[in-house]
């Protein structure tokens, strides 16, 4: 159990004890709804939504903008936005026509046919991650996976290089850490693994230069698919020259890179890969470029492009292992031409960092007066607060810092006064229609708890 959060542990459980009874008595119904859904596995649709702080979620009644409305009547600032996938806010009005438009009107959820949206969808893609071409999928887990299969067939190496602690979905070669004695090894919990993960996979702590080039001195490795900066084990931001010698290292290794900007959008319009000047060869995104609405996408250099088009041997048309039926369909297109050029603008991601800063400042601030050991990160339109100071530099550090008691009082402690958090980790994101008020409104939240605590 943490020790050095700052915080007294019988203080703690008294008062998680006493939010959760608070969260029962608040939420009848969605309890009711939870304890009557015999028939899902875990009781929810996904697994995963069973990440809560009180014992049961949450079911939503409403949800608009950066509001949402549970069954039960309460409304909440919403500062998880589906984990990024709503950035774009809930239902952003012009998504909302698109997608009607589309469905009532033109007609075809599902056609296996191009539509005109995905060329524009494609070149807006182009013109903001720098990448000339551009596929589909409908999640980023399913970019990834397609994404690590053509850098394999193309460079005619095996293995696939990430961080450790990293986020690519649910994608094989990415559950692997660093582990005590510095070697690669399975991330404890790991489903039902194909194979051993070091059979696929070397691994390397973020930030460690030296790390990566010993594992890429192999000549195994195909691909080096990371994220800018690790983001759901806690925001962890590159050192100065981190992601400039990644880069020339992949190069010297003859190793590609694929930069994985399904959270680091928040860094900007183009991500940080646009914002930081990055260089990868491939680029994969989803959740947030559709305001909501399931996609996935990836986009190649020319050169790699030019490479696997020219290669007779591969099947990219049919049965070769990339592509779905669903993928592309004029849905998705629709909805991600309106989002991005009528919702996640450069004049909204402005007035979205800003909002984070104001967010991240007073965060900042709070823990200072309460001079608890935490710090805070910011990239772009997310920020998040750690019970570390200073920041972990890598996702080991970051892993070790975590202290799930603390952060499920805080969860629930928020939630029973109307501003909801990643349930996975301390995240906040902002969205073009969160405001002023909503951070000023979680600062007055935060502050309460903290004076409990302290």
């Amino acid at each position: 159990m943490p020790t050095d959060s700052g915080v007294d542990r019988a203080r703690l459980a008294s008062l998680s004890h006493r939010e959760r009874g608070v969260y029962a008595d608040r939420h009848p119904r969605s309890a009711a709804a939870y304890a009557s859904a015999d028939h899902l596995f875990g009781r929810v649709p996904m697994t995963w939504m069973n990440k809560n702080a009180a014992g049961f979620p949450v079911y939503v009644g409403t949800a608009r903008g950066a509001r949402l409305t549970d069954i039960d009547g309460h409304e909440y600032v919403d500062f998880c936005l589906g984990d990024t996938g709503a950035m774009a806010g809930h239902s952003p009005a012009p998504v909302v026509a698109a997608v009607t438009h589309r469905l009532a009107e033109l007609g075809g959820a599902t056609t296996m046919l191009p539509t005109e949206d995905a060329a524009f969808v494609g070149a807006e893609l182009a013109r903001r991650f720098g990448l000339p071409y551009w596929s589909f999928a409908l999640t980023a887990t399913d970019a990834n996976r397609w994404a690590v299969r053509l850098l394999r067939a193309v460079s005619g190496r095996p293995k696939i290089l990430v961080n450790s602690y990293c986020y690519h979905g649910s994608v094989d070669e990415s559950l692997i850490v660093v582990g005590p004695d510095g070697h690669g090894e399975s991330r404890e919990g790991n489903v039902g693994a194909p194979t051993d993960v070091t059979n696929t996979s070397r691994v390397a702590e973020f930030n460690d230069l030296a790390g990566l080039e010993r594992e890429l001195a192999h000549g195994d490795v195909a691909a080096v698919l990371m994220e800018p900066a690790l983001t759901n084990i806690g925001i962890v931001l590159p050192e100065p020259g981190y992601l400039t010698g990644v880069r020339e290292l992949t190069r010297r290794y003859g190793t590609y890179l694929i930069n994985d900007e399904t959270h680091t959008f928040s860094a900007g319009p183009g991500g940080a890969t646009a914002a930081w000047g990055l260089e990868p060869d491939v680029l994969t995104i989803g959740k947030a470029i559709a305001g909501g609405i399931p996609i996935g996408a990836y986009g190649l250099s020319a050169a790699l492009a030019d490479a696997l088009i020219g290669r007779a041997d591969l099947d990219l048309v049919d049965m070769g292992g990339v592509g779905g039926t669903l993928a592309g369909n004029p849905v998705s297109m629709a909805a991600a031409r309106a989002t991005l050029t009528e919702v996640l603008t450069e004049e909204a991601f402005a007035g979205m960092i800003e909002t984070a800063a104001a967010f991240a400042d007073g965060v900042q601030k709070l823990i200072d007066d309460h001079q608890l050991p935490w710090s805070v990160a910011q990239l772009g339109a997310r920020v998040e607060y750690r019970f570390a100071n200073p920041a972990p530099r890598n996702g080991t550090e970051s892993a070790a810092t975590a202290d799930a008691e603390l952060e499920d009082f805080l969860h629930v402690y928020l939630a029973n006064r109307g501003i909801l958090l990643t349930p996975f980790h301390n995240m906040a994101l902002m969205s073009p229609a969160t405001t002023r008020a909503d951070v000023d409104r979680h600062h007055e939240v935060f502050a309460a708890a903290l004076a409990e605590l302290t």
